[in-house]
């Protein structure tokens, strides 16, 4: 098996029932076989990257799929953290959200997103832009420590 094909961690940070099951239901249907955690708010995501509470055991992810509307913490003050962080940071993040605004996409680049992804509305779509993404870092990127 080459390191390309290696299947890798990904965590998705995500409150939304729905798309949740949208995101898992597309790494099924495109047959892949990375491993998907979800959490559902960014204290949970927090609590996951820190291997604290229930998450002690967590696997360290490869990718991070993060929304920008969370309970508790949001998206912005969790990508910070990780950003901020120096054993986290080299994990590749990418926003996952409903907003197109302009200032969310800045704040994101801003806050060292590695890509910034509008969810589309579509249900094709949104499962298209998540096989996309996935095939990106499992194909073309070199993660580290892979």
């Amino acid at each position: 098996m080459t390191a390309a094909a290696t299947p890798i961690e990904i965590l998705l940070v995500e409150d939304d029932p729905g798309d949740v099951l949208i995101t898992r239901e597309a790494f099924a249907d495109n047959k892949i076989r990375n491993v998907l955690h979800v959490v559902r708010d960014g204290q949970e995501a927090l609590d996951f990257l820190y291997r604290r509470g229930r998450h002690t055991g967590a696997a360290r992810p490869d990718l991070i799929l993060l929304d920008l509307n969370l309970p508790k913490y949001d998206g912005r003050e969790v990508l910070a953290r990780i950003k901020s962080d120096p054993d986290l940071c080299v994990i590749p993040v990418v926003v996952l959200t409903t907003s197109s605004a302009e200032e969310d996409v800045l704040r994101s680049y801003r806050l060292h997103a590695n890509a910034y992804v509008t969810k589309p509305v579509d249900l094709e779509q949104f499962i298209s832009a998540v096989r996309q993404i996935d095939e990106f870092f499992v194909t073309v990127v070199r993660l580290p420590g892979r």
